[in-house]
C-alpha cells in the first residue's frame, strides 16, 4: 500500500466555503433534534426549516465547488459522509416519540429499514475510505444520488407532518403528510438497498481485498 497514500497523505486543502457548508450538516443534525424535542411552540416548524436548509446545502456546496473550481477529494468524501450522518441521525431520532405528537414519526417496524439504511450507508462509506487510501475516489452512482434525494425528501415530509400536528394543530393534514412520508421512506430504503448491491457488485474486488482486479494482492 506504499502508493496508496496519495489522496490522504498531504495536508488537507485549505478550508473554503463549500467545505464549511458540507461540514455544517453535522451540527445541523444536533440543532434539528434539539428543536424537535424542545416541545415548545414553533420549534417543530423551526426544525423542519433547518433540515430543509441543510438538505439544500447538499446541492449548494457542490455547485460552489464546481463554480469556483475548488473541487477536492476532501470535499467529495466529506459531502457523502455528512449526508449520511444527517439523514441516518434524523431517522434514528424519528423512532422516538416526540413532544406534541401522538407517536413517533417512524413506526416500530421501520427500525429494520433504518438499520438497513444505516448498514448500507456506512458499508459504502468504509469502501470509499479504503479506495481513498489507495488513491482512488469512487464516483457517486446515479442510483445513489436518487436515493439520497428520496431520503432527504422523506425526512422533510415527516418533519413537516410533525410541525403540522405540534405547531398548527392540524392532525388530519399531519396524518396525510406522515403517510406520504412513510411511503417515501420505504421507497428510499428499497433504493438504498439496490444501490448498496450495485456498489457490492461493481467493487467486489475491493471487498475481497484486491486492488488490481486480477492478482489478489493488496
Amino acid at each position: 500500500m506504499s502508493g496508496g497514500h496519495g489522496l490522504l497523505s498531504g495536508a488537507l486543502p485549505p478550508m473554503n466555503w463549500p467545505n464549511l457548508i458540507t461540514l455544517s450538516r453535522v451540527p445541523a443534525l444536533f440543532v434539528v433534534v434539539a428543536l424537535v424535542f424542545a416541545g415548545t411552540p414553533g420549534m417543530a416548524t423551526a426544525a423542519f426549516v433547518v433540515f430543509v436548509l441543510a438538505g439544500v446545502s447538499d446541492w449548494l456546496d457542490g455547485y460552489l465547488a464546481r463554480r469556483y473550481r475548488i473541487v477536492s477529494n476532501f470535499g467529495k468524501l466529506m459531502d457523502a459522509l455528512t449526508d449520511k450522518v444527517l439523514v441516518v441521525g434524523l431517522m434514528i431520532a424519528m423512532l422516538v416519540p416526540m413532544p406534541g405528537a401522538r407517536d413517533s414519526l417512524l413506526p416500530d417496524w421501520a427500525v429494520f429499514l433504518v438499520l438497513l439504511i444505516f448498514s448500507r450507508e456506512f458499508l459504502v462509506t468504509g469502501l470509499r475510505l479504503v479506495a481513498a487510501s489507495l488513491g482512488r475516489v469512487l464516483a457517486a452512482e446515479r442510483t445513489g444520488k436518487i436515493k439520497t434525494v428520496l431520503q432527504l425528501v422523506s425526512v422533510s415530509v415527516l418533519l413537516l407532518a410533525h410541525a403540522l400536528e405540534a405547531d398548527f394543530q392540524h392532525p388530519h393534514a399531519a396524518h396525510e403528510a406522515q403517510v406520504i412520508g412513510l411511503w417515501l421512506f420505504v421507497a428510499a430504503a428499497g433504493l438504498t438497498a439496490i444501490s448498496g448491491v450495485g456498489y457490492l457488485v461493481k467493487y467486489w474486488d475491493m471487498f475481497m481485498g484486491r486492488t488490481d482486479g486480477s492478482t489478489g494482492q493488496p
